[in-house]
């Protein structure tokens, strides 16, 4: 083998295993449809509203192990509301290199009054 023909096959295998050797890690998600919180009754008569970001990891078979509030909607009932019920909800894991595996995700909660 000539040190040309070397030097291509040895780039074709480096092209080709960085093509594959990082795959995107994909977040959980869940069905905001299905899993709702209830509003907290101080909250509706004081009309408290606002978003809650939160995140949460969740474990590869869809149960959160844990969450963490990012951002507040300004009223403690309502952010801990909301960290009670999506806490609560079963996810859809998410995957690391094509495979279910414990994710972080987040998720923003609206109260808002109708």
């Amino acid at each position: 083998m000539t040190k040309t023909t070397f030097r291509l096959c040895a780039a074709l295998i480096v092209a080709a295993s960085a093509n594959v050797a990082f795959a995107a890690d994909v977040p959980a998600v869940f069905d905001a449809k299905s899993c709702k919180a209830d509003y907290p009754k101080a909250s509706l008569m004081n009309e408290e509203q606002g978003v809650v970001s939160m995140a949460f990891l969740v474990s590869a078979d869809g149960k959160v192990l844990e969450a963490k509030l990012d951002k507040t909607s300004g009223f403690k009932s309502l952010d801990k509301a909301a960290m009670s019920a999506i806490s609560a909800c079963k996810f859809k894991p998410g995957s690391k290199d094509g495979r279910p595996d414990s994710t972080w995700t987040k998720v923003e909660y609206n109260w808002t009054l109708s």
